[in-house]
């Protein structure tokens, strides 16, 4: 059972890591570019919370926690495993 877990655990980390990564950046992304002259001009007419690069990063940001977290379970569920193995 303990190698199950940890086994487990080990992918749920690597995945949840890997994507975490890969969100965060995709994030990042709109805030470094220029962007269209046209659409930043109207974006920058609009309220901040209204404003569709910061609604972009928010939610990827959101999103990419969520896959962290689902990476510190993994760890959880890989010390869990190898105590058991013990």
């Amino acid at each position: 059972m303990g190698l199950v877990l940890a086994l487990c655990g080990c992918t749920a980390a690597l995945i949840g890591a890997w994507r975490g990564y890969a969100v965060a950046r995709e994030a990042l992304s709109p805030l470094v570019h220029d962007g269209d002259p046209t659409r930043t001009a109207i974006d920058a007419t609009r309220p901040l919370y209204g404003r569709m690069r910061i609604r972009l990063f928010a939610r990827r940001i959101v999103i990419s926690v969520a896959w962290l977290t689902v990476s510190m379970y993994g760890l959880y569920l890989l010390t869990v495993g190898l105590g058991m193995a013990q």
